[in-house]
Parts: structure tokens; C-alpha cells; sequence
């Protein structure tokens, strides 16, 4: 929200000596967020000039310039530049006429953009100085000439400062306003939360007599709302008020012209400006009709089906049954809060204005700015809550601004209203309640007078010890229960009064055992050299096919209804596709060399499930166990995955060293790294899946419980990604896989009697899987084993055709005696004894 100084300075006693920092200060001591401060950038010298005479000189380039004599000072007095009273000017524009008054800017000053003015020499002449258009001094967009003093109804003597006379010496202070405080999109508002802070007089321009604020009867309205939201419909006040014999091409007055362009809107022409100029003041969005394009009175109804309206932005819009609308006798005329139409909008031919002000539906107008991607400065408003009790002065008010300076009459005799009782409920707000949320000891005069300050209704219960019965403003939507009342009481005394007080947990709180997993995993990896990189958890449906089919077979893809990316409107399955993605876009800025891992939500849907079609209950209702239990369902499972990358070169070149290429094995270690943090045993076996290579793909399973898998990327899709070489991917269910360690302890005691380590070959057939061999080994080794590990799978001379050699390490240590060779000889061939009972294995000779 900007707000002009010279605005906030007509409704609170803001000093003279204030800078716009000063007044920011304090607006953050209450709760805003300090945005910038925005200024006309010009400098003087500007002022008055008169327009003695002028030549019109036709140029070889086909364009006319006059060449002017302004008079600049009084005659006798030197100009503020220090130049002659009279300047010859060089202009291009042919909208001025001898006499007439215009804003000089002289040599020396400087107007937007910068453009610093100086006496320069152009189509034959010394141009001192230039005669300015509104756009030239930054009023405006549009450049339609030169500006006219007597078009703005202004008469300044010779020499006067346009700068002030123009109001472009003002400057707006420009803050954040959250969205539970509505009120303060509003000057009224502002000025009220600085007066809170300073303690200055403030002074409501909303404070005027009934018997000024109601309008004329006669003008048919209806709220008819056969659909409303939470209960409520959607509209429970509307005030029309009429103004006649208006006179359309009246200048906008330049005070509220600066005003309107420091706060960040154009000016429109003079009915426009005054419904946004009032919108701003009051914090209520003002609509205007052109009263003789209205056919009959005006409804408040919900659309039909199909039902289409012509907004003023130009777009036909087909609505929605939920979308409220201001209709007459032929149809929808404007969406309610959001945006008028065009067949009823006023135009520089409207004589005749109907003004509305009214309350609408907070969800209503939010739901339909966003069903149709419409925010406006009405909705913005309307969403967040407006004051009930304003509408009727915001509409006198217009009208009083279109009779004082669009030269209409006020027909107090034709109009209409519909209103509601204005209702807030109290709130009990209960003694020590504050203190104790706050943690601050305020008294109860602190409290009491907090909560009047901001316009409360305080009543103190019979017993003091009770507390407060508080009823809060109608400006303040936000205050709903005791929990906010406090929060009000510590913005008003003070958050410096707050102390900095870390809270202490209670015992035996802290991490889940899924995130501490979680956590160990990701700093494993990190530690092993990977680089983390999140990922939005959005696909294809073809990368979901290829990358995340389980298997158990096809699952189907769940497409978003509203989705972030067009071209990836499903919910990922699979975290391959995205690391995917992170690689070429290194790969095309010329990183090659990448270890890659990422954690992540994958959404799985069960086979034969629909999701998706649950009922969407309104905003801002609760909704009720059964409707949660539904909405839940419509979810698919979403499981936590981790997934790791390679490609190019593990090892980089270096001088004495050749760059080592990743390969699958390095995917593997990863595997290891992920399963010693999680606390499990992964094994490997051989499996298949749709988007890798066959025969250099593993399955990953914990026991008997498959838990992800790894291998290497098809050439063809390595290369749709645009990847050139061996890419290497695995992927494992990392929720599963910390499920499935239980309680078990990570870090494991170490015993302080030697290793004994051997050696031992196998032969089995070759198609015999070593990670089958392996866990043969290690079931018949028994607790003596410490670890086992492949170290090499021979094939050639001395293997018999159809066979292979496995050679495993094996490490044997006792944790209450030193190992004799025989006894790790002994638990050794047990374990072979298992696989060649399983396998046929023999020693290899």
C-alpha cells in the first residue's frame, strides 16, 4: 500500500518536519513491513510560463515545431534560472494557443528518466528550456501534449513553482500490508495505525452524520443468492446512489492526480479517478454505471450455467455457478468485486452515474478473482475483509467529489439500499491470559487500554479476576479470539517489550526415527562426494512409464488438475526423471563430471484406484471427519525415495593420473553408503527394468523385501536427455528401507582382537547370481564373519565353458578371543559347504 504524505497528513497530525523514513518507523513499530518510498523524480528549476507568441516552421523532415517567446517571470524580474523573463522554447506539440498558461521546465532542472534540461540548439534555434506534457512530469502515461493549466480549472501567476502547484513535491511511503489486516489498504486505515504508534490526533473521514449518508429510494435492487458460501450470501449490503448532468471531460484536479500516480494508479479521467481516488481513502472498492446504458434495476445473483459476461478488461469470460454478479434486466452487467463490464461502464459520453458501494462475501470474491486469474484493487480489497459500516460514506462521498469537480447534481431522491444489522460477536478474553501467551507482565490497564486504542468495546467482567468482555471494530475482521487480542495488545506496547527467551523442549522430544534415517542418509551421501539437488516432484506420463513402473506392473499416472507446468502436469513416480533433468542442464553449461543425489516424495497409486474425485469442501470451513477420511483416499501413498546419479568421470583427469569413468560398481557404493546409514544389509540380484540396460541392472532387496534398484541408463534415453557416455542410476524406497531396520543400532562395537582375513574361489555355473553365492557364504560362515565382499568374477582359461569363478574376501574376528587360523578355516567352509549344496560350487584349483 503507498500512501501519499500530504493524504495521511488530512486524517492524523503527521509533523511538518517528518521525513518519509520517520513515518515509516513508526508504521513498522506496529506491525508493517517497511517497502520504499516513492517520490516525483524532478528537480527544479519549474515553473509558470505564459505563452506570448509562437511561429510555426515546416521542416525538411515533414514535422511542424513552433518556435515560442514564454514569458517565465514577471516582466522587470529575472527567471529562476537566472535568464531573461522571456525564453524562446522550441516545441513539437500544436495542442496550445497564445495566452495560454503551461509548465516550463528551465535549464538546469531535471524531470524523469533522468533527463537533465539544458539551453540546447535544434532546428535552428536555442531552445531555453521546454514546455512539458503531464507524462514529461510524470503524471501520467499517455502523452496527449502539451499540459494546459486552464484544462486543470488553474490560474498561477507568471513564475509561480509548478513543482507545488502541481503537487509533485509529495512523496508516498509504501508498506506491506499482510492479508488479515484488510482495514489498512486504505489511507483511513494507515493513518490510524500511525496514530497508534505516536500517539497523534487521529481523524476518521468516515465519521459522518446518518442523515448526510442515506440515499434517495426508487432504484430497484435485489440480492438474490439461491447459492451462498459457508451459509452466508453474497452480498449483505448495497447502497446506489445517483449523480446526474456530470460532465465527463472535466479535467481530474492535479492534487488528485499526483495522489492517485504516488499511490500507483493512472488516472482514467475525472468519474474514474474519483471512484479510485475514494477506494483508496476508505479502503471501499466504488463501482460507477453509465445510469442510461442500465436496463431496469440491478440484481445480486449467482451465474448460470454457460452463462458468459464482456469484462472491462475486454475478454469474454464464461462463469462459473459459485461466481457472484451484479446483473439487469439483460443479463450479467459486471462479476461482483472483481471487475465491471463493459456494456455499463462510464465513457467520456456518460452524463448520468450510479454509484455503488457494497459488502460482498470475503470467499466468494477471492474464489472467483482466482477461477478467472482476475485480481484487482477491488478484489485485493473484498477478499481480505472490508469495514460494513463504510459503504454508505463511501458512496456520498463520490457523489460529493463528482458535484464538486464533475459538475454534477446529486439526485438525492433516486436510489437504494439493502443492509444487514452489522453483528460482532464478543470475545471473552480471560485475566493472565495475555501475560502468559505474551510473556511479558502487562498490568491490566495496559490491556484494557491496547484494546480501546484499536477501537474495542472493553467491558470488564463482574470480577476483575474473570477478566474481558471485548467486542472488537467492524474494521477488524482478523480479530476472531482471544489468542488475536493478544497479539494486538503486544503490537500496540511494544514488540521490543517481548524478551528473547529460547523455549526449553520437554524431555524426550525431538526427531522421529524416520527423520533421524533420513537425515543420516542424506549426510552420507553428501559426505561421499554427492551433491544434493531437490527437484519439483512434477513429470510426463511417459517419463513416469519408463522410469516409474514397479515390478509389480503398469501404474497409472495422476494428473493435476491446476498444474505448475504444462508440459509436466503428473505427479512423479519415480525420482530418476528429475536428476535426469539437473544433468542436462549441467551437461549444457559445460559441468560433465556429476554425482548427483536427491530425496523426495514420490506419489505411488495403487492398482485399480481412483484419485482425485473427492468433493472440495468451501474455504473457510472446517471440514468434518468423514469429508477428511475421503480426501485422504483421493490422495495417492506418497513414499519417500532416494536416488543417486553418475556420469562422466568419478576420478577428473589429472597430471599423473587418467580420469576414472563412473561405472556401475560406484553406484553400487552408494547403494552401501546408503544401507550402513540406514542400519540394513542390501543385496544385489540381477533384474530388468524399462528404462536400463539388460544385464547391467540390479534388483535391491532387504531379506526378501525388494527395496529399489540400480543399474545403468539405455544409451537412447541417456542420449534423450542429451547426455553423452555412461550414466549410472539407483533408486531405492528410503522409507521402506529405514522401516525395515527396526531399532537397530548404526554404529556397532568394535572389538579390540585382531582380524583373521582369507580368500576363497568358487566355480559355479554362469548363470548363477554372485549376490545368491554371497549370502550362501555368509549363512554358513555364522557370527564369526565380519564382512564379505566380491573381489573378482573370472571367465576364461582354466573355468570350465558355462562356468564362472567367484572370488570372495572373507574377514574373520572374535569379540572375546584372538581367531585361530583353523577356526576362520573352519566357519570358511561352512560356508562353502552351503553353497555347494545350493550351487554345485567347488574351490577352484
Amino acid at each position: 500500500m503507498r500512501v501519499p504524505l500530504s493524504w495521511l497528513r488530512e486524517f492524523v497530525d503527521v509533523p511538518a518536519d517528518a521525513s518519509p523514513e520517520d513515518v515509516l518507523e513508526a508504521l513498522v513499530r506496529v506491525g508493517f513491513e517497511e517497502e520504499d518510498v516513492h517520490r516525483f523524480e524532478l528537480q527544479g528549476p519549474i515553473v509558470v510560463g505564459e505563452v506570448l507568441q509562437f511561429v510555426e516552421e515546416p521542416q525538411s523532415n515533414g514535422k511542424t515545431i513552433r518556435w515560442c517567446q514564454v514569458r517565465v517571470a514577471p516582466d522587470g524580474e529575472k527567471a529562476a534560472d537566472g535568464g531573461d523573463a522571456v525564453h524562446g522554447v522550441v516545441c513539437g506539440a500544436r495542442n496550445f494557443f497564445a495566452g495560454d498558461k503551461v509548465v516550463v521546465t528551465l535549464p538546469g532542472a531535471l524531470l524523469p528518466g533522468p533527463f537533465p534540461i539544458a539551453a540546447r540548439k535544434t532546428y535552428g534555434h536555442v531552445s531555453d528550456g521546454m514546455i512539458a506534457s503531464a507524462k514529461e512530469l510524470g503524471l501520467g502515461d499517455e502523452h496527449d501534449g502539451i499540459l494546459r493549466l486552464v484544462e486543470l480549472g488553474i490560474d498561477a501567476p507568471v513564475g509561480t513553482d509548478a513543482i507545488g502547484l502541481l503537487g509533485l513535491d509529495d512523496v508516498a511511503v509504501e508498506i506491506n500490508v499482510t492479508p488479515d489486516r484488510g482495514y489498512a489498504l486504505s489511507v483511513r486505515g494507515v493513518a490510524r495505525e500511525y496514530s497508534h504508534s505516536t500517539g497523534a490526533a487521529f481523524r476518521d473521514p468516515a465519521d459522518r452524520p446518518w442523515d448526510e449518508l442515506a440515499p434517495g429510494s426508487g432504484f430497484p435492487i435485489v440480492v438474490d443468492d439461491q447459492a451462498p458460501i459457508r451459509g452466508r450470501v453474497g452480498a449483505t449490503e448495497f447502497v446506489a446512489r445517483v449523480v446526474r448532468d456530470v460532465d465527463p471531460t472535466k479535467p481530474t484536479p492535479a492534487w488528485m492526480v499526483a495522489r492517485l500516480t504516488l499511490a500507483g494508479i493512472r488516472s482514467l479521467g475525472i468519474l474514474i479517478d474519483i471512484t479510485n481516488y475514494v477506494m483508496l481513502e476508505l479502503g471501499q472498492p466504488i463501482h460507477g454505471y453509465d445510469l442510461d446504458k442500465l436496463q431496469g434495476g440491478l440484481t445480486v445473483r449467482r451465474a448460470t450455467p454457460g452463462e458468459k459476461l464482456e469484462t472491462l478488461d475486454g475478454k469474454v469470460r464464461t462463469l462459473d455457478v459459485e461466481d457472484l454478479l451484479i446483473t439487469d434486466e439483460s443479463g450479467p452487467i459486471g462479476l461482483a468485486g472483481v471487475m465491471g463490464g463493459g456494456t455499463t461502464e462510464m465513457s467520456s459520453t456518460t452524463r448520468n452515474v450510479l454509484i455503488e458501494a457494497a459488502t460482498f462475501d470475503t470467499v466468494s470474491i477471492a474464489r472467483t478473482a482466482r477461477r478467472h486469474k482476475l485480481p484487482s484493487e477491488a478484489s485485493r480489497r473484498f477478499e481480505r475483509g472490508v469495514d460494513p459500516l463504510v459503504p454508505f460514506v463511501a458512496a456520498r462521498r463520490v457523489a460529493d467529489l463528482m458535484v464538486e469537480y464533475a459538475g454534477g447534481t446529486s439526485d438525492d431522491d433516486l436510489g437504494g439500499a439493502l443492509f444487514a444489522e452489522v453483528f460482532v460477536a464478543g470475545i471473552t478474553l480471560p485475566a493472565g491470559f495475555v501475560e502468559g501467551l505474551i510473556g511479558v507482565d502487562y498490568t491490566s490497564g495496559e490491556i484494557e487500554g491496547a484494546l480501546r486504542l484499536i477501537g474495542c468495546e472493553v467491558v470488564v467482567a463482574d470480577d476483575a479476576a474473570d477478566g474481558w468482555q471485548v467486542i472488537p471494530p467492524s474494521w477488524r475482521p482478523d480479530l476472531t479470539d482471544k489468542w488475536t487480542l493478544a497479539e494486538e495488545v503486544a503490537r500496540i506496547e511494544g514488540y521490543d517489550r517481548i524478551p528473547s527467551i529460547l523455549p526449553t523442549p520437554p524431555s524426550g522430544r525431538g526427531l522421529t526415527v524416520a527423520q533421524e534415517g533420513r537425515r543420516r542418509v542424506a549426510n552420507a551421501l553428501a559426505a561421499a562426494g554427492y551433491v544434493e539437488t531437490p527437484s519439483f516432484g512434477f513429470t510426463t506420463e511417459e517419463h513416469n512409464d519408463l522410469h516409474g513402473s514397479a515390478s509389480g506392473g503398469h501404474l497409472p499416472s495422476i494428473k493435476l488438475a491446476n498444474p505448475l507446468d504444462g508440459q509436466s502436469p503428473f505427479l512423479r513416480r519415480s525420482l530418476v526423471p528429475g536428476l535426469l533433468q539437473v544433468a542436462h542442464r549441467n551437461v549444457a553449461r559445460g559441468l560433465t563430471d556429476l554425482s548427483l543425489f536427491e530425496t523426495g516424495v514420490v506419489f505411488l497409486p495403487k492398482p485399480g484406484a481412483t484419485y482425485g474425485t473427492a468433493f472440495v469442501p468451501p474455504l473457510a470451513v472446517r471440514p468434518d471427519a468423514a469429508t477428511l477420511a475421503e480426501l485422504d483416499e483421493s490422495i495417492p501413498p506418497q513414499h519417500r525415495h532416494v536416488a543417486v546419479l553418475l556420469a562422466g568421470s568419478l576420478v577428473p583427469k589429472q597430471p599423473g593420473i587418467a580420469p576414472v569413468a563412473a561405472e556401475l560398481s560406484d553406484a553400487l557404493d552408494a547403494v552401501r553408503t546408503i544401507a550402513a546409514a540406514a542400519g540394513v544389509t542390501i543385496d544385489v540380484v540381477q533384474g530388468a527394468r524399462a528404462a536400463l540396460h539388460p544385464g547391467r541392472t540390479g534388483v535391491l532387496a532387504v531379506g526378501a523385501t525388494e527395496v529399489g534398484y540400480v543399474g545403468e541408463v539405455l544409451p537412447a534415453v541417456a542420449a534423450a536427455s542429451d547426455l553423452p557416455g555412461r550414466v549410472i542410476v539407483a533408486e531405492l524406497d528410503l522409507d521402506l528401507v529405514i522401516s525395515l531396520a527396526g531399532d537397530r543400532v548404526v554404529a556397532a562395537s568394535l572389538s579390540g582382537f585382531p582380524a583373521a582375513t582369507q580368500d576363497v574361489s568358487l566355480v559355479v555355473g554362469a548363470d548363477v547370481p554372485a549376490g545368491e553365492v554371497r549370502a550362501a557364504l555368509v549363512e554358513g560362515a555364522g557370527e564369526l564373519l565380519e564382512s564379505l565382499r566380491l573381489v573378482d568374477d573370472y571367465r576364461g582359461p582354466g573355468v570350465a565353458e558355462g562356468a564362472k569363478s567367484l572370488t570372495f574376501a572373507l574377514r574373520f574376528r572374535g569379540t572375546d578371543r584372538t581367531l585361530t587360523a583353523a577356526e576362520a578355516t573352519d566357519a570358511k567352509l561352512a560356508g562353502v559347504a552351503v553353497a555347494a549344496e545350493r550351487f554345485g560350487a567347488t574351490l577352484r584349483e
